[in-house]
């Protein structure tokens, strides 16, 4: 596992861009930064590709980008300054460095609550297809605040939800609810699929805790259903070691292999919204179960 010294972020994400990798992160509070690297041990703080939103007034999370038909597009959260709750965006640059512009005056994605951790996957047969987090903060069940994971085809312009968005993940075992009686998560989900199956990490937990942590699901549709792997987390707190791995993304890197991105807590002893990106090989045994090498 490599720790890299970018601290005080979450969320990374990482592109890979004609030899070079981009990270981007919850990095600021008014917009995004990215990182640049070409051996994903040394990386350069290169400042801002998103910043002075026109809709969005704090809590810019959890940017992600993707390169389509020589654009690059940056989905992400941010607080509504209409009605100060979580929504969705979508912004586009000509490079990976930006600046990002956004595709709308507003969320993009408006579904009448608080949204969050949207991530997009491309499938072979040409369809696109959006994930993303119901988010506690205003979704009470039984009493109980709980992030949900949703998934919709979405158009190739990122303007149009084709399909209803369905549900596919709730947090409903032991070691995602267990310390806390009044909030729960499924959130940050990252997709990809292997031969004929897709494969869905998800993180659980509060993200200040030292239990925050990975599991993963699989389905043969990326519409699901999703079944959780029965030896989850696949990713939690090495002891005196690094506290509260999750939100995790996935890339190819330079070399061919597998790996994810994801961030732990910069102090091991006081978990906190300050956290450390980290990078891990990916490989899968022989019955096809997910492994990440730390």
């Amino acid at each position: 596992m490599i720790k890299t010294k970018i601290t005080g972020i979450g969320d990374p994400f990482v592109l890979v861009y004609e030899g070079v990798y981009y990270m981007y992160a919850t990095s600021a509070k008014d917009g995004f930064k990215y990182y640049t690297s070409t051996n994903l041990t040394d990386w350069e703080d290169k400042g801002y590709c998103l910043k002075n939103s026109s809709w969005g007034e704090c809590d810019f999370w959890a940017p992600e980008v993707f390169e389509r038909n020589g654009k690059f597009y940056m989905i992400y959260t941010a607080r509504w300054n209409k009605n100060h709750s979580l929504r969705i965006g979508v912004s586009v640059a000509d490079k990976p460095s930006g600046p990002f512009e956004e595709l709308t005056k507003g969320p993009l994605f408006d579904f009448g609550y608080a949204a969050i951790d949207a991530t997009l996957h491309s499938d072979e047969n040409g369809k696109e297809y959006l994930y993303f987090v119901r988010d506690c903060s205003e979704n009470v069940i039984d009493g109980v605040h709980t992030s949900v994971i949703y998934v919709s085809e979405i158009s190739k312009d990122y303007t149009r939800l084709l399909t209803q968005p369905i549900k596919i993940s709730e947090p409903d075992c032991n070691w995602e609810v267990c310390n806390s009686p009044d909030w729960h998560w499924n959130e940050g989900p990252a997709v990809l699929k292997r031969g004929s199956t897709y494969y869905m990490c998800y993180s659980a937990n509060c993200y200040a805790s030292r239990d925050y942590s990975v599991g993963y699901s699989i389905s043969k549709s990326p519409l699901g259903p999703f079944e959780k792997y029965k030896n989850n987390p696949v990713l939690k707190y090495g002891e005196n070691d690094y506290s509260g791995p999750g939100h995790n993304s996935f890339f190819e890197g330079l070399d061919g292999k597998l790996y994810t991105a994801f961030h732990v807590h910069t102090d091991y002893d006081c978990p906190s919204g300050d956290r450390r990106a980290c990078i891990a090989e990916v490989v899968f045994d022989n019955e096809g179960n997910l492994k990440i090498l730390v």
